[in-house]
């Protein structure tokens, strides 16, 4: 039996609406590495090693709790060029800040994202749940100006609870004031996504843009897509609105 339309529809960010520009990021990272080489002496190379590494440790165990993204950042560069024997707190500020600031263009919207969101505009209440610190997560919008598409935007951070926890799932729902089973939730990653939402009491959609196969001890989506272009069809958005975006 097909699930009934929504009123309000969910969105995951990173992989989903966004991703990132992989080599630009490196490539920012480095500047900041040869400045602080520079400044401090230390090696340039070795300190973009510790960086990356400790970036990739921290996202991959989603544990930002509730600081901000800026935060994050410092404390990333301050145990990164502690490592390579710089211990001078100012460093950590300064690389921080230089990455803050030259960190725009490293975040790409997908092709398929805008076109889907004005599709679906005035049809649904539309939000973003995503894992990670709330300045760092819709500053990924905000350099787009598309934040505006968005009647609710929802960090793990705002409530120190991460996907797949259902609460985050239903505290989206309580501020937009719809029952679980009048939201649906779009995302990429099954274990987060399709997972919090199922056992939320929502619709779950699995953005799978890469065609990967999902391991069946995993949750099953409702749906599966292949791209957000699908999606407004998916909601029976009629097909005169879909054209004129």
């Amino acid at each position: 039996m097909a699930n009934k339309l929504p009123r309000a529809v969910f969105f995951d960010l990173d992989a989903t609406l966004v991703y990132f520009e992989a080599d630009l990021l490196v490539k920012k990272m480095a500047l900041v590495c040869a400045a602080m080489a520079q400044q401090h002496g230390v090696d340039a190379e070795a300190l973009l090693g510790h960086h990356r590494r400790l970036t990739l440790d921290l996202w991959s165990r989603s544990e930002t709790g509730t600081v901000s993204g800026r935060q994050v950042s410092r404390d990333i560069w301050r145990q990164a060029l502690s490592a390579c024997g710089c211990n001078a707190e100012e460093a950590a500020v300064v690389a921080s800040d230089m990455y803050w600031n030259n960190r725009h263009g490293v975040i790409r919207l997908f092709e398929d994202s805008i076109p889907t969101l004005e599709a679906m505009r005035g049809h649904f209440q539309l939000a973003v749940i995503t894992n990670g610190p709330h300045d760092m997560q819709i500053d990924k919008l905000e350099v787009h100006g598309c934040e505006g598409h968005f009647e609710l935007f929802v960090a793990s951070s705002e409530l120190g609870i991460l996907k797949p926890d259902p609460r985050i799932f239903a505290h989206a729902c309580d501020k937009l004031g719809v029952a679980p089973d009048e939201a649906w939730h779009v995302g990429d990653n099954v274990a987060t996504d399709v997972a919090g939402a199922k056992a939320a009491g929502l619709t779950a959609v699995w953005l799978n843009r890469t065609g990967a196969t999902r391991d069946e001890t995993q949750p099953r989506p409702d749906y599966e897509i292949a791209s957000l272009t699908k999606l407004p069809t998916l909601l029976g958005i009629p097909s005169q609105d879909i054209a004129s975006h």
